[in-house]
Formats: structure tokens, sequence, C-alpha cells
């Protein structure tokens, strides 16, 4: 039984998720106490709910009694089953975070699977369905990954109703990559989505990005929304380079103007433009997990987190592997082996 502290690191659900998607890859039961206790509203929130449940749903996994705001959790994983999966988180709550959970382990089933989850696709606190889809699911697919990743529906906080799809085919073992360097720059676009708000905030975000980031007005995307997906707003930029594609984001909210939602995101953007780092701040946290199913791998980053350094010791918990973060002046370098 593998014992783990939420109120360790960074304390939030990342180490909920990781320890789901390890052990059902590994069959390793663990017991967590404390979980998100570095948060403001502590324990389970709905979408780690559906985590749990759809991990215990694919793995035929025993799990303690929990509710929303449990702050302590057992599972007791048995054989991942692959197959036709469909998740209802039932509200906004992240559909992409469920998706981090029960990727790995489907990769490595051993037969095909199809997911279809239900939630919020575009959440504050989340990678966004399309930093999924054109940075981390560019990583996996360099690992030798066949992903085929949809958004078939927008969801915003508080309405949700999104619908992400994914069809998995089994990849016996993850291969190795390096990403210490980006590589020339290729392209680089913006995008405001916009649903049922009026389309000037969309136009105020993308002159920012224009005035900022120097993106010309050929690659800048004003892309309305059926009302029905809304009210909404998200605001991407996306980087792709030789090596890496990188995604920056912010979520529209009530009372904060356009124009400081996008400097968020252009900050965001030069502050990685400006470094030697192959991969950003969320990218770098994501590619670990994978890195050491794969039994070896590198890359460097922008910046190292909390967020990071907390999920290298839940990885270390579950897999015989070494992770070490060498900083350099202007970008850190983490290096997986066995």
């Amino acid at each position: 039984m593998i014992e783990l502290d939420g109120s360790q690191g960074e304390g939030g659900g990342q180490m909920l998720r990781t320890s789901l998607t390890l052990s059902m890859i590994t069959g390793q039961p663990f017991r967590i106490v404390n979980i998100r206790a570095n948060r403001a509203k502590p324990g389970l929130a709905r979408q780690h709910m559906v985590a749990v449940t759809s991990a215990a749903k694919v793995s035929s996994a025993e799990v303690s009694d929990i509710e929303v705001g449990s702050t302590r959790l057992e599972f007791h994983p048995k054989r991942v089953t692959p197959g036709d999966i469909k998740i209802d988180i039932g509200t906004a709550g992240s559909a992409t975070l469920v998706l981090h959970t029960l990727l790995p382990a489907l990769l490595l089933a051993g037969e095909p699977s199809s997911l279809l989850i239900r939630g919020g696709t575009h959440n504050p606190m989340a990678p966004p369905m399309h930093f999924v889809d054109r940075a981390f699911g560019r990583a996996l697919r360099q690992m030798g990954a066949v992903v085929e990743l949809e958004l078939r529906r927008f969801g915003f906080y508080p309405r949700g109703g999104g619908e992400i799809a994914a069809n998995i085919m089994p990849c016996r073992r993850l291969q190795p990559i390096e990403l210490i360097a980006r590589g020339p720059r290729l392209h680089a676009f913006a995008e405001a989505f916009v649903a049922a708000l009026p389309p000037d905030i969309a136009h105020r975000e993308l002159d920012v990005i224009r005035a900022q980031c120097d993106v010309r007005e050929a690659n800048l995307r004003m892309c309305g929304l059926p009302n029905d997906q809304g009210p909404g707003n998200v605001l991407l930029y996306t980087v792709e380079h030789e090596h890496v594609t990188e995604v920056f984001s912010a979520i529209g909210e009530r009372g904060v103007r356009s124009e400081d939602v996008a400097r968020r995101v252009a900050a965001e953007a030069r502050a990685y433009e400006e470094s030697d780092g192959a991969v950003g701040e969320h990218l770098a946290d994501q590619l670990l997990l994978p890195l050491a199913l794969a039994g070896g791998g590198s890359f460097s980053m922008a910046h190292l987190s909390q967020h990071t350094l907390t999920n290298a010791d839940v990885v270390r918990k579950f897999l015989p592997v070494r992770i070490d973060f060498i900083r350099e002046p202007s970008r850190t370098v983490c290096t997986v082996g066995g």
C-alpha cells in the first residue's frame, strides 16, 4: 500500500490524479489523506470524484466510501479494461483533467478505446482542450502514441455541457524523447472564442495580442460560437516550433476587462519566448508521467514550479525511476531515467 499525504508540496488535485493513473497502470493500491489540503475548499470536488469513479470503473477498483468534500481515499485497482467509455461529470468540472487521468492507462491497456467525456472544456484552473491536443498531444504522438482528440462542444463555467472525445490505440510502450531545444519558430496564431457574449470582447483581446506578441493580422482569429454553448470566452495563443508546440490561454471572467485577460496570455507567452526552455510550466508538469512510463527522456522548461516538483515526488513513489532537475541561468533541465 502506497501512502500519500495530500498536504505535501503543491497540495492540489494533481497528486490524486497522478496516483490514480499510476495505480491503474502498476496495479499498486494507494491511500491518500489530506486531499487538496492547500485549497480554499479542501477535499474532493465533483470533478475529482468523477476522476476517482471513472478510474475505478476502468480498472474494476475497490474504493473506500467517498463523497464531495472527502479528504481521504483508498484505491485498490484490478485489471484495466479498455472499450467504449462514456463519462458525464454533471457540472462544469474539467473534462480535460478526467481525460488526463484515464488516457495513459488506456494507452497501455492492449486494446483500442473510445472515450467521451461531458463537462467543462475551458476552465480557469485546468488545461483547455486545445492545449491537451496541440501541446500535450503532440508530445505523446512523438512518443509513439496513436491518439485522436476532438473537441465536439465547448463547455464554459458555470454551465458546462462541453464534450471531448478520444480514440486511443494500444501502445505497447511509450518511447523516450528529448525536448531540450524548441527549435525555430514555425507559426504563431491567436484565437478568441466567444459564446453568447458581445463580439467586441474578442476583438479587444486580439488587439492586445497583436500589439504585445507581434502576431500578424492574418493570424488573428475571432471565433463566434453558438449561443447555447455560452456564455463564455477563452483566448488562446498557439506557438509552433520545430520540436514542440505551446498553447497559452486565459478564460474571460465577469468583472475582468478583456484587455487584462489578453495581457495575462501575452505576459506568459513572452516569458516563455524569452527563456531557453523548450516547454512551458504546464506542459513540463504533464510530461513527467509519460516520460517515466517510457523509462527515460529529458526536457528543458522555462520555469520549474512546485506543481511539477510535487508531481515528480508522486511518480517516484509508484515507479523505479530517477527524476533530476538541473537549474541553469535561463531554464531548468529535467532528466528521467531508470
